[in-house]
């Protein structure tokens, strides 16, 4: 039968004895720990401690490591502890709970820099061909899924395609031609500022239609639909794979590629060309307007300049990137959606990386098309 704990404590001199009694027990941890604070003073102060356990009626192991705390608190001053009168029903929890913490943790040797420099660049190499791995699993799932649409066009989901575009370019359209009307805005009164040194405020008209057409256009539209596009699939994506929705699909005998991904990569592969084509008339639009308010350069003056500078050529060069960026959005997206684990945290950290990873891609992917139109005289 349970009793109520009990401690007392009696101080002869330098001696002082601890007479623990009653049920020590997690049931009783309040007063426990009550109990244990209440003698930690004396603790401290006497040289000699003798914990008699002869009182103890029930012990379990939070008593145990209570009883055990006093002792190695008097111990660790530099006392010395004395445990008598344990019952042979307790020696062997008291034995057991002695022995808990006692080794000393082996220090590590701090690791070599070079070594450990290596070490990051393997772990980094590594890191960088499971995502080339995982990126060319999903772009051959993808080719396997489109060839699997063009045998039977009535699998493709074209509602689920209609609202995936809406949300993809529809969508986006505000913010996209707010973004890049200031863009064009900016590039200009920066370029007419610096030409006036030199009497060539006409050329800013070359500057902004030529650098907008080819590269700014479709560049920051791409990385707007990568913060804003890329992180919504990762997201959906992953939260669907937290809750195993997509298990469910594949349980279910459909093909979680061609029911989720694809619908999803083809809408932005549609939605890109689109999105850049706007971006690009709201930069124009912008710049224009800075060189009539601030440059003092008419409308009409401004179109004829452009006609002259620009062609279609320029158009072209930044519309053919569009549906390669997409791909390489949506590929990315998708993938990192499917990799996330089983916590939010996985989720978060997928999504920045998602957005990292398809931004840097579709940087790199317009150098290499940069270098390749110049190669070609585009």
């Amino acid at each position: 039968m349970a009793t109520a704990p009990l401690l007392t404590a009696t101080a002869t001199g330098d001696v002082l004895e601890l007479r623990p009694g009653g049920s020590w027990i997690a049931a009783n941890v309040a007063t426990l720990e009550r109990l244990a604070d209440s003698v930690a003073a004396q603790l401290d102060r006497s040289s000699t401690v003798k914990l008699d356990m002869a009182e103890v009626r029930e012990l379990d192991t939070l008593g145990a490591w209570l009883l055990e705390k006093m002792s190695r608190r008097a111990t660790s001053a530099g006392h010395r502890a004395e445990v008598v009168g344990v019952s042979d029903n307790y020696a062997g929890l008291i034995e057991e709970v002695r022995q808990v913490n006692r080794r000393t943790p082996a220090t590590v040797p701090p690791p070599n820099p070079v070594v450990a420099k290596i070490s990051d660049i393997g772990r980094s190499a590594i890191g960088a061909s499971d995502d080339v791995t995982a990126f060319l699993q999903m772009l051959g799932s993808l080719c396997i899924a489109i060839l699997g649409v063009l045998r039977r066009p009535r699998s493709l989901r074209l509602t689920s395609l209609v609202y995936q575009f809406y949300r993809v370019c529809w969508q986006a359209i505000p913010i996209v031609v707010l973004i890049t009307f200031l863009i064009g805005a900016i590039i200009a009164q920066q370029g007419i500022f610096h030409f006036r040194k030199f009497g060539a405020d006409s050329y800013v008209v070359d500057m902004v239609g030529i650098l907008v057409l080819r590269e700014l256009g479709v560049l920051i539209v791409a990385i707007m639909v990568a913060g804003r596009s890329g992180s919504a699939y990762t997201a959906e994506l992953g939260s669907m794979k937290m809750r195993e929705e997509i298990d469910a699909l594949s349980t279910m005998g459909l093909d979680p590629i061609e029911v989720l991904m694809l619908p999803r990569i083809i809408a932005l592969v549609c939605a890109l060309p689109i999105l850049s084509f706007i971006g690009s008339m709201a930069a124009l639009y912008g710049g224009g307007l800075v060189a009539w308010f601030y440059g003092g350069m008419g409308p009409a003056i401004f179109i004829a300049r452009l006609h002259e500078a620009v062609s279609v050529t320029h158009f072209e060069v930044g519309i053919i990137k569009a549906p390669f960026m997409a791909l390489v959005i949506g590929i990315v997206a998708c993938s990192e959606g499917l990799r996330v684990k089983g916590s939010a945290e996985s989720l978060g950290k997928q999504t920045t990386t998602s957005v990292v990873k398809s931004i840097f891609l579709v940087i790199v992917l317009d150098g290499l098309f940069a270098v390749f139109f110049a190669s070609i005289g585009m």
